[in-house]
């Protein structure tokens, strides 16, 4: 078969490419090339010829046409765009191509071959680099190179023979390192600009330093990661401008990089621990940033006073512990701007600031610990334009002894302070250029003033105190005012027109005040710029105003728990910016509506508790794969979810929550209208790019009819959806099972029948199912997570059975035949009443003198065993309050345990005194008991609940206490005490894993080997995985953490505290986040992104404490990691820096023989550690791959373990 002439020649090339060496190929290309350009110039003697071969062979895409006029026949490129030329030879000097979205691989040796050529501005194109070898005729002064797509190690030395370039720009690109040449080839550079690339290698600052002529360094914003060396230092005399921040570095600044020429240092956003310049030669110092760091330190660097001409200095952000050093900042002669914010200074302001008064502009003293008020001195700050007081316990008259003075003011924050009395707005009305005011969560009470409108102010933020009386309507006389924020207080009637029709209203933030009146009809008409509109939980009543549908640029509207009523207007279909739209809690009648769906960015929907009818509009789901984030992102929130069952409504409400304390928060009326709920607090954050969905639906508690629309199920980023307590009928659809992200599912008290979608069981992150009082019937599937859930979230459907119902196929046969009975009914009813008249006449007698006795007992028994309890020593139990008998039993499990009793434990506590305690967690306090019979055990005293879920509780203990492996700590017993809970476990010799690892002094051990913490990780992982794939039902553990894993005497790990979170679940009233999902350092990423509890979230879990184990540190410590990083991600980056022996404790490395199986079991902590959950191994898969690692054959940890079809089989 005969070959192509060209196929044949192409072949041959490919085949002596890979012959030669790449140095080889680039050395022939570039004199290929040399030789193309010396016989171009030779041909022509025109520079638009090697311009036309840089347009034609390197430039891929030109998407604006921008070289359109770069013409091969035109008799000089000087007229071409972009291109400049010597205005006496005509030859090219400058191409400016910045941010002409250019693409294609640059080609250096032809552009630098330009004789002429000064300046080549390539900034904001797509170039890749090919051939950076520069012409030997190098002419270039300016090389501007930022925002392309160069990366991995850039090739300094190729540009050698530039010896006259002064400016050098590669920002935002991908470059990671380098190396610097020394400074023969340019003697003239001034600029290099590597910001914004992925630079880990501290060697290319260091070479970059080593330039004598340098003026400007900036690497701000790339991956530079330890300390740098005390000796460095900048070789440049004339070095001013040096720029490290928003890097990794850590230590101690070096202090020779300050010399006398420096104008501006900036080391903010890095982990420094310390800087000791001497400040001697800070005489032209203008800029100094050490923001963002770990600074900790009880004293000021004095020699600070020498930089007389500083104007800018920025210590926010650090750990000073210490008053302000008032006697050092005053020699700052100069100074514009002092940011001290959020650090622990403690004290009052001092007085001697105010000598700071002529020049300062910029003051920021807040979230510090200061108290007392702003000294007088501060009246002379006639310049000052901005002051931040806000987060300390400042308190006084200070806004009008002192602020009222300050004429320049534009900005003033004194937020979250205890300032009292009457708001003293009417002080303030002097201050003409004032535009921001935040005075909320103070003390403040009274009326709002009516006389203050400065002719500048935007925001105006109040909430969080005690106001009453109305809201001004000469407030419509601020026509700059741009957010009003007025939640949180106790304002009453009418919001007025004149606010409602304020030009440049964005944000109207009333929620939880006691407003009523109606939304006029009319709004968004003559100011049409409304953004925010959150008025829950007030008296407002009437019909939403049609009007709504101008507010097209409406992001966030809250209107639920007023009294409003009539239909929802279909206008709200056109407000296309719309991302949080919540009604909830209301009168309103009629259809949902279908345009509702048209709103491309909505992501919470929130509609429960009205009276809606009909059915659930299939267009909600038509932007399913299409919404695009909106500007709600990065907006403070706070989620109220309920957890009370069928005595609360909804599954919660979102708040704004940027002004408002948590603790008036925790107090809200809100949070205690149902018995059960948590609080999750944060800023929302998208998940998707351009391809979400709704995240949040809420129908419930409405008269909804009809089947529920199968197109739900494309909702791919839906992570609550609660249809409950509707009129719905017909099945749960199957595409139910494309609700990947779904964290809560609740379609309980409605008419659904047929069987539940088999498809529900890949719903990995369901934490929350309810399907109960339905009509479904047939098995429930036994995959997934649905058989964790707890029976009740099943019943009342008569169909339904296996986990966690009975069994399917239980015999259900009546022994009497139901004809018969019929006719033998009204004999046996009149046998029946007879003789229940008779019983309870004689069952009354009997128990009431049982009863008037064993009062009796019970209050001598109870008195005396008070009067035997000591007298030294704290008591948690308050006897006082319980009138049960301390005769009552505890629930057991074990025989030998059958007649405890609640007296027993009170007694081998010693009335649970603080001798007895021996541990406290989030879910209770822990007491050492000894009972009579020498057995030693564990009592956990759960946190105080508020009576509810004693069903749950019981039916949660039943579970638990049949739970039985060797690695997992066995529940005993428990008992129900007033509203307090018991529960009995096995006493652990060792005590916690945590305390061996961290606290080996305390827990009085003095090494942990590898062998030992290699039993450890194993015992751990087989008890998870047993609560994962074995137990029946499965079981999350959801805050899996070292201090949860308990040593008995033989150094065997038992994993405690599961079914802990669940139970706690039915029980708390509002405990954080972290205790709910987690120990900060232990939790997933997923979870800080929705609510919900998975055992993918628990296998990341045990990947820390494998982690742990390995390097010996704790997850969280400052002191290692900084405030900014944690053990993974300190770990993680060792590991892509292939340091992985600093990832490993020392008291490893020792054991050599061990290193190999070591880096054996880091691998497996990383894959479990998997920042997405999908590729995270299951338990069994770790015990899998443990079980391959296997080497000791003496050990017994896993030869009883094997593996069949996925199921864990242990001999």
């Amino acid at each position: 078969m005969r070959v192509k002439k060209g196929e044949k020649m192409k072949r041959e090339k490919a085949y002596l490419r890979r012959k030669m060496s790449w140095s080889a190929r680039r050395v022939v290309r570039f004199l290929v090339t040399a030789l193309f350009i010396i016989t171009a110039a030779e041909a022509t003697n025109s520079d638009a010829l090697l311009l036309i071969h840089f347009k034609h062979l390197h430039v891929s895409s030109d998407p604006f046409n921008f070289l359109s006029d770069w013409d091969p026949h035109a008799p000089s490129p000087c007229a071409w765009r972009a291109i400049t030329c010597s205005s006496s030879s005509g030859d090219v000097t400058s191409i400016d191509l910045g941010g002409a979205s250019l693409s294609g691989t640059l080609f250096l040796p032809i552009l630098t071959s330009l004789p002429s050529l000064q300046n080549l501005i390539l900034r904001g194109n797509s170039f890749s680099s090919f051939n950076l070898t520069v012409s030997p005729l190098c002419t270039l002064q300016t090389l501007d190179l930022s925002h392309n797509n160069f990366s991995g190690k850039f090739p300094f030395a190729d540009f050698a023979p530039c010896n006259r370039l002064s400016y050098l720009n590669l920002s935002n690109n991908l470059i990671t390192a380098g190396l610097v040449p020394g400074p023969g080839p340019w003697p003239e550079l001034a600029q290099l600009d590597l910001s914004r690339n992925r630079v880990s290698d501290v060697e290319l600052l260091v070479s970059a330093l080593g330039s004598s002529t340098l003026v400007l360094l900036n690497f701000s914003d790339n991956k530079l990661t330890g300390q740098l060396s005390e000796t460095l230092v900048s070789k440049s005399a004339n070095l001013s401008y040096l720029d490290l921040s928003y890097n990794v570095l850590s230590g101690k600044v070096p202090s020779r990089l300050l010399n006398d020429a420096v104008r501006v240092l900036d080391f903010s956003f890095n982990n420094f621990s310390e800087f000791d310049f001497g400040f001697g030669s800070c005489k032209n110092l203008v800029r100094l940033s050490f923001s963002h760091n770990a600074i900790s330190s009880n004293e000021f660097p004095r020699g600070l006073s020498n930089c007389n001409n500083l104007e800018v200095l920025d210590l926010s952000h650090n750990e000073f512990a210490m008053e302000i050093p008032s006697e050092i900042l005053v020699s700052l002669k100069s100074l514009k701007s002092l940011f001290l914010a959020h650090n622990k200074f403690s004290g009052e302001i001092p007085s001697e600031l105010g000598g700071l008064c002529e020049t300062l502009v910029e003051l920021d003293l807040s979230e510090n610990k200061l108290s007392g008020s702003l000294p007088l001195s501060f009246t002379q700050c006639s310049s000052l334009q901005s002051l931040n007081l806000a987060r300390n316990f400042l308190s006084g008259n200070l806004l009008v002894s002192v602020v009222s003075k300050l004429g320049s003011l534009k900005y003033l924050n004194a937020a979250f302070n205890n300032m009292t009395g009457p708001v003293p707005l009417s002080s303030l009305v002097n201050l003409k250029e004032l535009r921001v005011l935040d005075l909320s969560s103070n003390r403040f009470s009274g009326n709002v003033p009516s006389l203050f409108c400065p002719s500048e102010l935007e925001k105006l933020i109040l909430a969080g105190n005690y106001l009453s009386g109305t809201v001004p309507s000469q407030l419509g006389e601020c026509k700059n005012l741009k957010t009003i924020d007025f939640s949180f207080n106790s304002l009453n009637g009418s919001i007025p027109w004149e606010v409602w029709s304020l030009p440049n209203l964005t944000d109207l933030i009333m929620w939880a005040n006691k407003l009523n009146g109606e939304i006029p009809e009319g709004i968004c008409v003559e100011g049409g710029n409304l953004e925010t509109l959150i008025l829950n939980n007030n008296l407002i009543s009437g019909s939403i105003p049609k009007s709504i549908a101008n507010c097209t640029n409406m992001i966030w509207v809250s209107l639920a728990s007023n009294r409003l009523t009539g239909q929802i207007p279909a206008g709200i279909g056109n407000l296309n910016a719309l991302a949080i739209l919540q009604l909830g809690n209301n009168s309103l009648s009629g259809r949902v509506p279908p345009e509702i769906g048209e709103c491309r960015r909505l992501i919470w929907l929130d509609l429960n508790s009205n009276n809606l009818t009909g059915d659930i509009p299939f267009q909600l789901a038509d932007q399913a794969g299409f919404v695009i984030p909106g500007r709600v992102s990065g907006k403070q929130f706070a989620f109220v979810r309920n957890e009370g069952g069928t005595s609360c409504r909804g599954a919660g409400g979102l708040v704004e929550f940027e002004d408002i304390r948590t603790e008036r928060l925790e107090g809200f009326p809100m949070v205690h209208s149902c018995p059960l709920t948590r609080i999750y607090s944060g800023r929302t954050v998208y998940t998707f790019a351009s391809n979400g969905s709704m995240i949040y639906l809420d129908l419930s508690y409405n008269l909804l009819s009809g089947s529920i629309p199968e197109n739900l199920g494309e909702m791919a980023y839906l992570q609550v959806l609660n249809l409950g307590h509707n009129r719905l009928s017909g099945n749960i659809p199957d595409r139910f099972g494309g609700l990947k992200a779904i964290g809560v599912l609740d379609l309980s008290h409605n008419s659904l029948n047929g069987s539940i979608p088999g498809a529900l069981e890949g719903l990995s992150f369901l934490s929350d199912l309810d399907v109960s009082n339905n009509n479904l019937n047939g098995s429930i599937p036994s995959g997934g997570q649905l058989t964790t859930f707890p029976a009740s979230r099943y019943e009342n459907n008569s169909g339904l059975c296996g986990v966690p119902l009975p069994a399917c196929g239980a015999s259900k046969n009546h022994s009497v035949a139901v004809g018969d009975w019929k006719k033998q009914q009204p004999v046996v009813a009149g046998v029946v009443i007879g003789l229940l008249c008779f019983l309870v006449f004689a069952l009354g007698l009997v128990l009431a003198l049982y009863r008037v006795r064993k009062a009796q007992r019970k209050e001598e028994m109870r008195e005396k065993y008070i009067e035997s309890l000591p007298t030294s020593g704290s008591s948690s139990w308050k006897l006082s309050s319980f009138p049960e008998p301390l005769s009552i039993n505890v629930a057991t499990f074990e025989k030998p345990l059958r007649k405890l009793t609640f007296a027993h434990l009170l007694e081998a506590t010693n009335g649970f005194s603080a001798e007895s305690l021996i541990g406290s967690g989030g879910f209770g306090e822990v007491y050492k008991a000894k009972l009579k019979d020498g057995c030693v055990v564990a009592i956990k005293k759960l946190i105080h609940v508020t009576g509810q879920g004693d069903r749950e509780f019981m039916a949660e203990m039943e579970t638990i206490g049949k739970i039985k492996h060797r690695n997992l700590v066995q529940l005993l017993g428990y008992c129900k005490i007033g509203e307090e809970r018991l529960l009995v476990y096995e006493y652990m010799k060792w005590g916690s894993l945590e305390a061996v690892l961290h606290e080996r002094a305390k827990a009085g051990v003095s090494k942990l080997d590898w062998a030992a913490r290699k039993k450890i990780a194993i015992g751990s992982a087989r008890g998870l995985a047993f609560l994962h794939h074995s137990c029946i039902p499965h079981i999350i553990h959801r805050d899996m953490k070292s201090s949860n894993i308990l040593l008995d005497e033989n150094f065997e790990a038992r994993v405690s505290d599961f079914g802990m979170a669940r139970l706690v679940n039915a029980l708390d009233t509002h405990l954080t986040v972290s205790t709910l999902a987690g120990t900060p350092g232990y939790v997933p990423p997923e979870y800080y992104q929705s609510f919900r509890c998975t055992a993918k979230g628990d296998v990341y879990s045990y990947g820390v404490i494998l982690l742990e184990l390995l390097s010996g540190k704790r997850p969280i410590d400052s002191s290692e990691f900084g405030d900014d990083s944690n053990l993974v991600g300190w770990s993680k980056k060792l590991y892509k820096e292939k340091r992985i022996n600093e990832i490993i404790d020392p008291d490893l490395i020792v054991q050599t023989s061990s290193e190999s199986e070591l880096l054996q079991y880091l691998r497996i902590a990383f894959e479990c550690l998997d920042e997405r959950p999908y590729r995270r191994p299951t338990m069994i898969q770790v015990m899998a791959m443990f079980k391959e690692l296997q080497v000791d054959t003496d050990n017994d940890m896993l030869d009883s373990f094997s593996l069949r079809d996925n199921v864990i089989d242990e001999a």
